[in-house]
């Protein structure tokens, strides 16, 4: 048994933008801070996030650059009205299994990468209503990619 976390891995998020106000928003890369992994020799996964760890790491596009007010803000929106406090929970391989978030468990397929895997998560299949800003002309899509890197 192996044990991992973000003194060894990363595990990070991101979203993508849509809408009509798409130009104002930004893409974001937002590290997942607190989160630790027990590997098995057998490979099973059990993971655990906590989603009040989430930090803005980066916005891509945007009328303006985030400021660390911004970011601030984001992570609290994250945490209150998307994800809540519950942890995040994975278990099963490498290759997929059950992840439970904001209170919901569905089947996850993971694409292997170098060093670690990707999934793309549809964020309304756990019952998580996408951001939406600007009455609803700028949206968070309803797809987000979870990278886990460095394994």
């Amino acid at each position: 048994m192996r044990e991992v976390g973000p003194a060894d891995a990363t595990l990070t998020v991101k979203t993508f933008r849509e809408g009509v106000a798409a130009k104002a928003g930004h893409d974001l890369v937002i590290e997942v801070t607190r989160w630790s992994a027990r590997i098995g020799d057998d490979g099973t996964v059990e993971l655990s996030a906590d989603p009040g760890s989430l930090e803005v790491r980066e916005g891509v596009g945007g009328a303006k650059p985030l400021s660390d007010r911004d970011r601030r803000e984001i992570g609290r929106t994250i945490e209150e009205k998307v994800l809540g406090t519950e942890p995040i929970l994975f278990r099963g391989t490498a290759d997929g299994g059950e992840l439970t978030m904001a209170g919901t468990t569905r089947p996850v397929t993971i694409e292997r990468t170098p060093g670690g895997g990707r999934a793309t998560l549809t964020q309304s299949a756990w019952g998580i209503k996408p951001y939406r800003g600007l009455m609803g002309a700028l949206k968070v899509r309803d797809d987000v990619e979870v990278i886990v890197g460095g394994l």
